[in-house]
């Protein structure tokens, strides 16, 4: 070693002393204690006379305490995160070898006499006291040394947003995360009831949320700001809290898995991570009564459709954690369908699950799989969702979405599925696209097979349930993976018109409603999500150059692609709502159709578009859907 900073890097590049190191030194320091104590009382020639004879005596008393060391498991922590409890042990096994050895003392007389006449019970009781406030010293000035030396050029210097139970708790939390990925160097709260600026908290110092939190953040070299779980959705409603860490350079970390905090909530520090764009925009929490779901499909055989998708495989992932018998999980996406058979066996190897490829379109292979497979559940999220694409290959559209829903549908009611539950979209509301106007037929069919089978005109039972929603965050034709995959580029992010505004939700939140919807829908209901707020595209797109950090990357309007509109709606200027079981689900009152006509104008549908006339098809679209209006479209020509 060159010299002492050398010595300090070498020991906190180790993970820990061994235990009997720990445990020898601890021993030499009750020895040099008695040293040091024998020679403040008798002078130095007195313990050189007794030297010996004081360290055999020694070996004893260090003898009883190794026993009380064991006893209160004194030497099993990792000294540089030492606490008040590894103290209070160390004072507890001292206390107590000092009890036994002052008896030992006065009643076996093998010592020598004149080390027993030297050690009376006050050198004795300074010995055990000096040692115990060595080890008390050493402990606490390797955590020093740790704390200011080592771990400062370590971990990343915090801030915590939050003051209260959850701030507090995630404090402790991060200050006994083991080794140390954060230092906590202060707090930042909106409370002004408390103060904040010159308050401290667990001794560090808390700050305002105020104009001058960028210049704080930097002062103190700020890295990251960890928000409180109380905090989490004040957080993400103050996007001028996030602009001002984003501009100090901070990055902004979350903790995720625990829902009820106090100060003494403990978490995984695994848990703690650093935010998606995803994760700030701004949403209600959603429950779900997912106890009653499960109650539904413990136990039940399931199928799925589109289970490689971004909404088909989180289904796959919810419905297996509720144990089902068997799940049948159909997809024509080859390696993705892959990926979720390699899931299933990691993350539920004892749910029975097959993974289909195939398309939904194979009639003769679907009525194979429901006559072999039986499913009770149907959850129908197999579908061609691209605009764009679509409306450039309408006949496809009518084929996979409404030809292959129709195929499921009727095998669904000829092999007796309790329920069949269809995704549909906002798009299909007031249709200004090819894709919105096929997902409406698929809702006009499936509802209309139901009220067929209420009404007795149609042998079967199975309940027919549509569930409609928006954008899901992170889903394969969202924008954001778009947009981020932009900005690692340096840009431009294209957005179609500064004016476009989208529904958002999770993808997690989505599945549960879908499934909540889906296993208490009495058949026939169209449930419609809120959705919460719209969000303009232009300003989504802003938010997440900034939270990048990446400088430079500009905005680039393209214009509106054909068949988008600017705004997407749940329901139309003909539907109203009425509540649910959910107060996130309404069901829509949708004008009804009679099964005989539907039926023969869908068969006529799909005849027209396997002669892949584009006009002519979608002529026979906008006569099933009359408000199916274009826009932006070259079929913008049939509503003249």
């Amino acid at each position: 070693m060159k010299n002492g900073k050398d010595l300090i890097d070498w020991y906190f590049s180790k993970q820990a002393l061994p235990y009997w190191a720990v445990l020898v030194i601890d021993c030499l320091l009750i020895l040099f204690s008695a040293f040091m104590v024998y020679w403040a009382f008798y002078r130095i020639m007195a313990l050189l006379a007794s030297f010996w004879a004081l360290f055999r005596v020694m070996i004893i008393y260090i003898a009883i305490c190794v026993v009380f060391f064991r006893i209160f498991k004194t030497y099993v922590g990792i000294i540089r995160y030492s606490s008040i409890i590894d103290l209070l042990r160390i004072g507890f096994a001292m206390g107590s070898a000092y009890i036994v050895s002052f008896g030992v003392h006065y009643y076996i007389n093998t010592f020598p006499a004149t080390v027993l006449a030297h050690l009376t019970a006050r050198v004795l009781f300074f010995i055990f006291a000096l040692s115990t406030i060595l080890m008390w010293t050493e402990r606490m000035l390797i955590k020093f040394v740790y704390d200011n030396y080592f771990r400062a050029d370590s971990a990343v210097r915090v801030f915590i947003y939050g003051i209260r139970a959850g701030g507090i708790g995630l404090a402790r939390s991060i200050k006994g995360d083991k080794p140390d990925r954060f230092k906590l160097v202060g707090f930042i709260s909106h409370d002004k009831s408390l103060k904040a600026n010159g308050t401290r908290l667990l001794g560090q110092p808390v700050f305002d949320v105020d104009e001058n939190l960028t210049h704080v953040l930097t002062d103190h070299h700020v890295q990251a700001v960890l928000v409180a779980p109380g905090r989490i959705d004040r957080f993400r409603e103050d996007p001028i809290l996030q602009d001002q860490i984003i501009a100090s350079g901070a990055k902004i970390y979350f903790s995720y898995g625990t829902v009820e905090w106090d100060k003494d909530t403990k978490i995984n520090p695994q848990n703690i991570k650093e935010v998606s764009f995803e994760d700030l925009l701004p949403r209600e929490q959603i429950s779900i009564d997912m106890d009653s779901v499960a109650a539904v499909l413990k136990g039940a055989k399931v199928l799925i459709t589109g289970s490689a998708g971004s909404i088909g495989s989180e289904l796959v992932r919810q419905v297996a954690s509720f144990s089902p018998s068997e799940l049948m999980l159909i997809d024509a996406a080859e390696t993705p369908q892959h990926d979720i058979r390699l899931m299933m066996s990691k993350d539920y190897p004892d749910v029975k699950a097959t993974t289909l490829v195939s398309s939904i379109t194979n009639a003769d292979r679907m009525e194979a799989v429901f006559r072999d497979f039986r499913p009770e559940f149907v959850f129908h999220a197999a579908a061609y969702k691209h605009v764009p694409m679509m409306e450039d290959n309408p006949s496809e559209s009518i084929l996979n979405n409404v030809y292959g829903t129709k195929v499921l549908a009727d095998l669904s009611v000829k092999y007796g599925v309790k329920k069949f539950v269809m995704i549909s979209t906002d798009k299909a509301v007031n249709p200004t696209n090819v894709m919105g106007c096929s997902k409406r037929i698929c809702e006009i069919y499936v509802q209309s097979l139901n009220n067929a089978e209420v009404e007795g005109k149609v042998e079967g039972h199975t309940q027919f349930v549509t569930t409609r929603f928006g954008n899901v965050l992170g889903s394969s034709g969202s924008v954001i993976p778009i947009f981020r995959k932009q900005i690692k580029e340096g840009g431009p992010v294209t957005v179609t018109h500064p004016d476009i505004i989208r529904y958002f939700m999770l993808i997690s939140e989505a599945c549960k409603l879908v499934l909540e919807a889906g296993t208490k829908g009495n058949g026939g209901e169209v449930f419609v999500f809120d959705m919460g707020k719209p969000i303009r595209i232009a300003d989504l797109a802003k938010r997440m150059i900034e939270l990048s950090g990446v400088k430079g990357v500009e905005i680039q309007y393209t214009g509106l692609r054909d068949g988008e509109k600017l705004y997407e709606e749940l329901l139309s200027e003909q539907e109203t709502t009425k509540p649910s079981f959910h107060e996130k689900i309404r069901i829509a009152e949708v004008r009804q159709y009679n099964f005989t006509d539907v039926s023969k104008e869908i068969d006529e549908l799909i005849s027209i578009s396997r002669e892949y006339d584009d006009l002519k098809t979608v002529a026979a679209m906008k006569r099933l859907v009359p408000e199916y209006v274009s826009s932006n479209s070259a079929f913008s020509v049939l509503d003249k």
